[in-house]
């Protein structure tokens, strides 16, 4: 066991946390508070910081009681998420309730026979008025499950070879800020510029190859870290790693000295397979971005951030440049890491380019209002949300892209040198736009305050093509699949096509389409010829069953009614699906939604690449 050197403050704060009931998915928990208020509040946050949504977290929690001197005492709801107990001032109190963990998300909490997760902020009632004495934690096992471990970011004070027991933080803050994993996990360890970290591994089938993953993950902290400090080690002692691998989810969640995955067991590395799988190559791209988080948004945040207001949505504009610049160099520093090469990096970056193309909501909302909008639209997409909304990742990351580049053009250093400019100026805190701005100025003696603001709070499509070519990478109009040029995103079944979908200004919106429809067959208008009907289940079936038809009618079943609707096809898509061996058709349409990269000149592009 391990011990504090000094003695638990007599105010600190005090929690305990008890895994009672595992198939009930129920914790236990105690919270001590040696000096309350009199008439003491309390709350539980409604969001988690680096997820934009106001999630209630206290819809899991059941039981609330409270007692002082031996004696119960009153508790007072005073809203959905905030209490107030009828205690005296100064002598202890202690309150006890439960928390339902029953979310395998990295935002909530989760517990079973198998594993156990949760985030402070979805398990710990805040004390008000005492967020900023030291934070005590003790994390017992569960009684059924002695063989478990546990890993969190946290400071340990006196812990079991497993990882139980007693853990310090010096804040609220910094006690939600690292989540806590436990489980019969599967654990490593390596050391990146000194700094030890430790990747743990939930729920990995017997093919994983653990030391693959270690080996490439060192390779992104390295390169991260060379990033960031030209020289010098990273502003943490310590970094975990917590992955949860299951059937079928995807996702992560960035905090100061640790970060919670989520991935397919698909998309782990396997023992015996050199070539790093699609999955595993986007795997290792999750957590490129989410350490590099530890910088760009634990440390370097927005000044609207600068603390965090844990009762209601904490609004900024600047998400496109936290989240955006991230998603840019998260595929970077794989190709930078040599994980990717040339071609798998521009595959990636086209990927990204035609997402945003084929988003009519870019020309709608700018990335600045989607990051405002956030709390409200991203994270509660429905069947209009490509058509009123742009993604301040994805577009976030082109404009971070078009700022590298352009500086290149230019002759300056890149992007590199501005991200460490304002790392320092900021002194690793609270940002605002202005501050990127002026750090733009003084690197490079010019205003880019017109580039930033019709990129970052304009409509118009960026200047992706021309930067690129400048830097050897083609960019070519290309034919887009069916689903683009009908202006559809679909799921295909066995039973028929589903429409998700129906974007802005397309054939489909025209023919009376709308998303929830089904989509069962087509009867192709040709002069000269009896109306056939024909049954389709992918829309790649269409150019097979449509002929020479520009017109044909799409049989669909809405609300149990059968509704014929006259779809005018575009002028390609006969050659959207070509036959084995035989070239595309000449692109006829004016609009381009898709396009397709290719290295023009390698020298060019290695210079880019590599941050030279």
């Amino acid at each position: 066991m391990t011990q504090s050197a000094s003695a638990v403050a007599a105010n600190a704060i005090q929690y305990t946390i008890t895994p009672i009931d595992l198939h009930a998915h129920l914790y236990q928990v105690v919270l001590n508070i040696p000096q309350p208020k009199a008439m003491q509040s309390l709350s539980l946050p409604v969001w988690i910081p680096g997820s934009y949504l106001v999630r209630e977290f206290s819809k899991s929690l059941q039981g609330l009681g409270a007692s002082q001197g031996g004696q119960l005492v009153d508790i007072q709801q005073q809203n959905k998420n905030t209490w107030v107990v009828d205690c005296s001032a100064g002598e202890p109190l202690t309150l006890s309730y439960q928390i339902c963990a029953h979310d395998s998300s990295v935002r909530t909490a989760w517990l079973d026979s198998q594993r156990g997760f949760f985030n402070g902020t979805s398990v710990f009632l805040r004390v008000h008025g005492s967020e900023a004495l030291l934070q005590v934690l003790h994390v017992d096992p569960p009684a059924q499950q002695p063989h478990w471990q546990l890993a969190t970011g946290l400071t340990p004070a006196h812990t079991n070879p497993q990882g139980f027991g007693r853990y310090h933080a010096s804040s609220y803050d910094e006690l939600v800020d690292c989540p806590v994993e436990m489980g019969p996990f599967w654990s490593a360890e390596f050391t990146a510029h000194g700094v030890p970290h430790r990747f743990v591994v939930a729920g990995a089938p017997p093919s994983f190859d653990g030391a693959r993953l270690i080996a490439d993950t060192q390779k992104i902290c390295e390169t991260e870290i060379r990033l960031w400090h030209t020289r010098g080690k990273p502003p943490f002692e310590r970094y975990v790693f917590m992955l949860n691998a299951m059937d079928d989810n995807y996702g992560g969640l960035e905090h100061k000295n640790s970060t919670a995955l989520i991935c397919s067991r698909r998309d782990l590395p396997r023992k015996g397979e050199a070539k790093a799988s699609s999955g595993y190559i986007t795997l290792l791209g999750l957590i490129s971005h989410e350490y590099f988080h530890t910088w760009n948004v634990k440390r370097l945040r927005p000044m609207e951030l600068a603390s965090y207001d844990y009762e209601k949505e904490n609004y900024t504009e600047l998400l496109w440049f936290f989240e955006g610049f991230t998603s840019y160099y998260d595929d970077l520093v794989l190709r930078r890491a040599g994980l990717l090469d040339n071609n798998q990096y521009l595959k990636l970056l086209n990927k990204t380019i035609n997402q945003v193309l084929q988003t009519p909501g870019r020309h709608v909302q700018s990335v600045a209002e989607s990051s405002f909008d956030a709390w409200v639209k991203y994270y509660r997409q429905d069947e209009n949300t490509p058509n009123a909304t742009v993604s301040y990742y994805t577009k976030g990351s082109l404009v971070a892209l078009c700022l590298d580049l352009s500086l290149r053009r230019e002759g300056h250093a890149g992007l590199d040198q501005v991200m460490r400019a304002l790392y320092r100026r900021c002194k690793a805190g609270p940002m605002r736009e202005q501050d990127l701005l002026d750090v733009l100025d003084e690197l490079t003696d010019r205003s880019w305050a017109a580039d930033i603001s019709a990129w970052v709070h304009g409509k118009l499509d960026l200047p992706v093509a021309a930067l690129l070519q400048a830097h050897g990478v083609d960019c070519q109009p290309d034919t887009p699949q069916i689903a683009q040029q009908l202006g559809l995103r679909v799921a295909e079944g066995a039973t028929g096509i589903a429409i998700k979908v129906v974007l802005r200004g397309g054939a489909a919106e025209a023919a009376g389409m709308m998303a929830g429809d089904e989509w069962l067959g087509i009867e192709p208008l040709q002069a000269n010829t009896d109306s056939i009907g024909w049954r389709i289940h992918k829309l790649d079936d269409l150019p097979l069953y449509a002929g020479d038809a520009q017109q044909v009618l799409a049989l669909v079943a809405r609300d149990k009614r059968l509704l014929r609707l006259p779809l005018q096809l575009p002028p390609r898509a006969a050659a959207a699906t070509p036959a084995k061996g035989r070239k595309k058709a000449p692109k006829a349409a004016s609009k381009t939604d898709t396009v397709t990269l290719a290295v023009a000149d390698v020298n060019r592009v290695n210079l880019w690449l590599d941050g030279r």
